[in-house]
């Protein structure tokens, strides 16, 4: 028999790829906690509450994940809830460095009516990735989902997104729908879209549904736009990374005080950001637990035997998309 050398190279070359860890696995238990925590609580008018009990659940679980993370957007400064607040170390310590962008209850005011849409969501990317919105509170975005790549801009009419977003999608203009924050600021924005002739799909809070579900596959919403949360941008653009969409933003102060604060920031008010911009490189995951049952996942269920969540399990580096659904047994948990 013929003897066989192998080389360096040789050996490297026939050495099977071995699937690294997917952190996003350990994290979807801390958003489960944060939602079951938070059913508790909905429909009974005392959104802080639902609020403090989802805070406390999820830190209990981040605390568990082997690695050393730190909050960089904990969503409770904007309106003084109880929060993960900035600056926060969580996980075991050791590990992967992580940014960690943090809301255990996308959608307060959801929970607080029994509306639907309610979700708990972390988005984590590398150290030192993260935008820092921190000057600006609000966003102008547009999302949408990979035909939409190259093909609409937020400096564009809406009009003309539209038009090009269905051509891009096959669709007739009449078939796109749009998803935009049903607040007094977007009473014009939602007329020109009407007049464009797509159809319009109300989002009474929470833009990160909203969002996703305009990037997300086979989706009854194309596009998601309008003025929310500079926080839940940032928390957007790590799914969208996941899912191979598009995001644009740009900063939108509410006054001339928040104005001068952006611009001491070194924020430069007018500048497109783009997906890159919100957060860095392909290493990103989002998940996101649903409190009350919306267009994304279902919310917390409960039967006489079991307590049921789903989750959605984002992660860009390996463009999977998850549904994790969980029975938790009340007397374990």
């Amino acid at each position: 028999m013929k003897a066989v050398t192998l080389t360096v190279e040789d050996t490297n070359r026939a050495a099977p790829a071995v699937p690294d860890r997917n952190i996003a696995m350990e994290l979807v238990r801390a958003t489960e906690a944060a939602a079951i925590r938070a059913s508790s609580w909905v429909g009974k008018g005392r959104k802080n509450d639902a609020d403090g009990a989802a805070v406390d659940g999820m830190r209990a679980f981040l605390s568990t994940v082997h690695f050393d993370g730190v909050v960089v957007i904990g969503e409770g400064e904007k309106d003084n809830a109880p929060m993960l607040f900035n600056g926060e170390h969580v996980g075991d310590g050791l590990g992967p460095s992580c940014d960690i962008a943090v809301d255990p209850v996308e959608g307060t005011s959801l929970t607080a009516a029994g509306r639907p849409n309610a979700l708990s969501v972390l988005a984590v990317s590398d150290r030192g990735s993260m935008y820092d919105p921190s000057a600006v509170f609000y966003m102008d975005k547009l999302v949408a989902g990979p035909e939409g790549v190259g093909v609409v801009d937020i400096r564009n009419p809406i009009a003309e997104n539209i038009r090009a977003l269905a051509k891009a999608k096959r669709k007739s203009v009449e078939d796109i729908r749009v998803a935009v924050l049903d607040r007094p600021r977007h009473e014009k924005l939602i007329a020109e879209i009407r007049e464009a002739g797509a159809g319009v799909h109300l989002l009474l809070d929470g833009d990160v549904a909203g969002g996703i579900t305009a990037a997300s596959y086979d989706s009854p919403v194309d596009l998601c736009v309008g003025i929310g949360g500079s926080p839940e941008g940032i928390i957007t653009a790590c799914a969208v990374k996941g899912l191979g969409g598009l995001i644009q933003g740009v900063l939108a102060p509410r006054d001339d005080a928040e104005r001068q604060k952006a611009l001491d920031a070194g924020h430069v008010l007018d500048r497109v950001l783009e997906a890159d911009d919100l957060v860095r490189g392909d290493n990103t995951y989002f998940v996101a637990t649903g409190i009350t049952s919306g267009d994304l996942v279902r919310g917390v269920e409960r039967t006489s035997r079991v307590i049921r969540t789903e989750s959605l399990v984002l992660r860009s580096a390996s463009g999977t998309v998850r549904r994790v659904i969980s029975e938790h047994l009340p007397a374990k948990w």
